[in-house]
């Protein structure tokens, strides 16, 4: 297995009879051992002392008449892979799956574990079942892991070049609400709701026993379910959730886990290239807080993977299941290593925009940074309207084409408005906005598509400062 290494502490924790004394010593390039602990409530646990990332270690846990020994343990940074069906997702399924697979033995010290998938009514102290204890990877067992966990991890693995242990803890076709706790749900005014999903039961039984683990971080990769369910609340749901783990993991690490661990995610990828409907496109705003990028005053050291970019028309698993998990993962590694890393110059953010100023003719974008531009008569829309109200989903919204840019800026037309004025611009907002890598605007390295936004008479901007002009 993998603990989490300095500067935090691991903690090692198990079960024995009421009262009685437990030693747990560590041995490898580092020995220690610590102090006895007492038994309480059937439950003893032993926070390490830190220990710098390496190994292997032997862990020796003993009783006065039992002896548990684990062997091969390395230090590393431990992150938790969590969501629904994009993150349960398997390796053998995503594109170049053979040779992903056979890469895998090459990567002895990126080891996953993942929980099977159980409910609860009641928040549990331990895991019902595992369905992959700690293994070192090898392309038969890792063909059953979660992809883009998988590969974040050994993406992250290639940068860090120490020990990462992934913990995979996922279930298809789930909503947020049965990941969130009761406080988590209360915040959102969702503890009382009756829906088609239980509110919690995998919190109870795929997160809460988590709890006690020193980890670095998690990713995640869930949306999809929300598209049709409380879908105008995820913009509250998804960040106390974030909030509430953040809280509980530190909680219950004994304060060895970040009170702000880095969070990162995956913006909604695409579903149905006919739909008009604007589930998938509110749900991805939701995703940011109603911000359109991360992080921000509302979701603090967070990362997020646009991935809008991404449709695979052919998966046979499904449109809503692509099989690109490489870009995916790239792009949430760009992310940590800026956000959970603090590694400098690292751009992980597509373009977005600095300033809209609208005349009656033209709309001008201003973006932060320099951007790669191709043509498009339908990817931004604005909405006519002399009414004060703000534009939304039944509203008239209508082309406006690129006519021109600059290195960071687009000219759009709004000839389609007439003689009513711009109430509002959006981006991208479609449950399948472009082909493959095809949207038209990317960062200047073309990798990093811009992310949707929708901007009305008083809003937009990276800063929340600049507004439809």
């Amino acid at each position: 297995m993998v603990l989490q290494k300095s500067p935090q502490r691991a903690v090692v924790w198990g079960y024995g009879p009421e009262g009685a004394k437990i030693t747990v010593s560590l041995s490898g390039p580092v020995n220690q051992e610590a102090s006895p602990v007492t038994v309480t409530k059937g439950i003893w646990k032993v926070t390490l002392d830190p220990v710098d990332a390496g190994g292997p270690y032997t862990v020796n846990v003993s009783s006065t008449n039992y002896t548990a020994i684990l062997k091969d343990v390395l230090f590393g940074d431990i992150w938790v892979c969590g969501g629904q069906s994009n993150m349960l997702f398997q390796t053998s399924q995503m594109f170049n799956a053979s040779e992903e697979l056979a890469l895998a033995a090459k990567y002895p010290h990126v080891r996953p574990f993942m929980a099977a998938l159980k409910e609860s009514e009641t928040e549990l102290p331990d895991l019902v079942e595992v369905k992959l204890p700690w293994f070192v990877a090898r392309a038969d067992v890792l063909s059953e892991f979660s992809a883009v966990c998988w590969l974040f991890g050994r993406y992250l693995y290639d940068t860090m070049k120490y020990p990462i242990g992934l913990v995979e803890s996922c279930w298809g076709g789930t909503p947020v609400e049965t990941w969130s706790s009761s406080r988590a749900l209360h915040m959102c005014d969702l503890d009382k709701l009756e829906g088609p999903h239980n509110n919690s039961l995998l919190w109870n039984a795929m997160i809460h026993p988590l709890l006690n683990m020193t980890i670095y971080g998690a990713i995640w990769y869930q949306g999809e379910a929300n598209t049709e369910y409380h879908q105008d609340k995820y913009n509250c749901s998804f960040p106390a959730m974030i909030d509430d783990w953040r809280m509980a993991f530190h909680q219950g690490s004994g304060g060895q886990t970040a009170a702000d661990f880095p969070f990162g995610f995956v913006q909604l990828s695409t579903n149905n290239k006919k739909n008009i409907d604007d589930g998938f496109p509110e749900l991805r705003w939701h995703q940011t807080a109603d911000f359109g990028f991360v992080p921000n005053a509302r979701m603090k050291k967070t990362f997020m993977a646009v991935a809008f970019d991404l449709p695979d028309e052919k998966s046979p698993y499904g449109t809503i299941h692509p099989r690109d998990k490489q870009d995916v993962a790239l792009r949430l590694l760009l992310g940590a290593r800026a956000v959970a890393y603090n590694q400098k110059d690292v751009l992980f953010q597509g373009p977005f925009p600095l300033q809209i100023e609208s005349s009656q003719m033209q709309i001008n974008v201003t973006y932060d940074q320099i951007v790669n531009v191709d043509s498009s008569t339908i990817i931004f829309e604005i909405c006519c309207s002399e009414t004060a109200a703000p534009c939304g989903s039944n509203s008239l919204w209508v082309p406006a084409s690129i006519m021109n840019w600059g290195p960071s800026n687009v000219l759009l037309s709004t000839s389609l408005c007439n003689s009513s004025s711009v109430a509002a611009l959006r981006y991208a907002w479609k449950d399948w906005p472009c082909n493959f890598k095809a949207c038209p605007i990317y960062d200047a390295s073309n990798t990093l598509p811009a992310p949707p936004f929708v901007a009305h008479r008083r809003t937009g901007g990276r800063n929340h400062e600049n507004e439809l002009k």
